[in-house]
């Protein structure tokens, strides 16, 4: 088990250490369930008043506190608490899975696949014709790349994953359990009979761009023609939908079971709050937010926040709950 005295974790972080323990920190948690071998943080004042009765021998915080340190206990102080504490959680990180073999006697690879140097394939997968994976790639149990898929260096794809057919992916992306790229999108008409349904073929690809992150059962649809476009950088949360010809910019975030509707447009460094649902034909131009439970039916400027359903400028939308509220308490 790795362990570090105060002083390391301070030269790690370049911080301002404040006080002393002479205890090794083998860990981190949270500041009421913490214990005396783990370090915790102090991320906002509404939290310092935890930190008497807490155990943690350190606390990570940003402004010097106003209670009491205690005897063999530090803080280090630093500019920014959780960037500061992700440094922590990789000290002590746990290893990845093991692979007993780089690639598992019971993983099925077209012979016309190009497999880079280092990659690991695990039990089960399915690596389909003229696919091509760079060096480093990892496919965890049960994961299919079907053909004609190109996947960048040291990309993560878990257990469950399936990229379908001439998606192309960048490098040091992660792909969680049960993500889908590349389905169908969902286009159908009404039938000339008038009598059923008329699918719209999905004829396009996936493009998704490096050092992007995908949560769990999430699904990122092909085109109808074209690419849907995911951008570098992009974070999205477990259960959420991209739907067919949506473009993400660059370093885009959102939250869980968030859908963007089809030929939506983000623009860079986009934030989408949980259970936000963005209309068709959209776009949400560079630097906007759009609060949690929002429903955006019309395009967004850079910069702006809007929230509520349907969505508006968020400081607007605030003052009517307020009024709404004082309305219901005079009756």
């Amino acid at each position: 088990m790795a362990s570090y005295t105060i002083t390391e974790i301070n030269t790690i972080l370049k911080g301002e250490l404040i006080g002393s323990t002479n205890q090794k920190i083998e860990g981190a948690g949270e500041i009421q369930k913490a214990n005396d071998t783990q370090i915790t943080f102090i991320g906002s004042p509404k939290y310092a008043k935890y930190w008497e009765a807490s155990k943690a021998c350190a606390a990570l915080v940003s402004a010097t506190p106003t209670v009491a340190l205690g005897e063999n206990r530090a803080f280090i102080k630093v500019k920014n608490v959780d960037l500061a504490m992700a440094k922590i959680l990789e000290l002590f990180s746990p290893p990845p899975p093991v692979f007993e073999t780089d690639i598992h006697p019971t993983a099925v690879i077209h012979e016309s696949a190009t497999i880079g140097e280092g990659c690991k394939i695990g039990p089960n997968c399915y690596v389909g014709n003229h696919v091509e994976l760079g060096n480093g790639v990892r496919l965890y149990p049960n994961v299919c790349v079907f053909d004609e898929t190109r996947i960048g260096d040291n990309t993560i794809v878990w257990s469950g994953t399936v990229i379908r057919e001439r998606c192309i992916i960048g490098s040091h992306c992660i792909f969680h359990t049960n993500v889908s790229i590349g389905a169908d999108g969902f286009g159908y008409r009404p039938s000339e009979d008038g009598r059923g349904l008329t699918k719209i073929p999905q004829i396009g690809n996936v493009i998704i761009g490096h050092y992007v992150e995908i949560g769990a059962n999430s699904c990122v649809d092909r085109a109808k023609f074209g690419s849907t476009i995911v951008g570098d950088g992009c974070k999205i949360d477990n259960l959420v939908q991209v739907a067919h010809n949506s473009v993400m910019g660059r370093s885009c975030i959102m939250a869980g079971h968030s859908g963007l509707a089809g030929s939506v447009t983000l623009g860079d460094g986009v934030i989408i709050g949980g259970s936000a649902s963005i209309k068709d034909h959209t776009t949400i131009h560079s630097g906007a937010v759009v609060g949690a439970g929002s429903g955006v039916i019309g395009d967004i400027a850079a910069g702006k926040s809007v929230l509520g359903y349907p969505a508006q400028d968020a400081k607007d939308m605030l003052r009517q709950w307020v009024a709404m509220r004082r309305l219901v308490k005079t009756k």
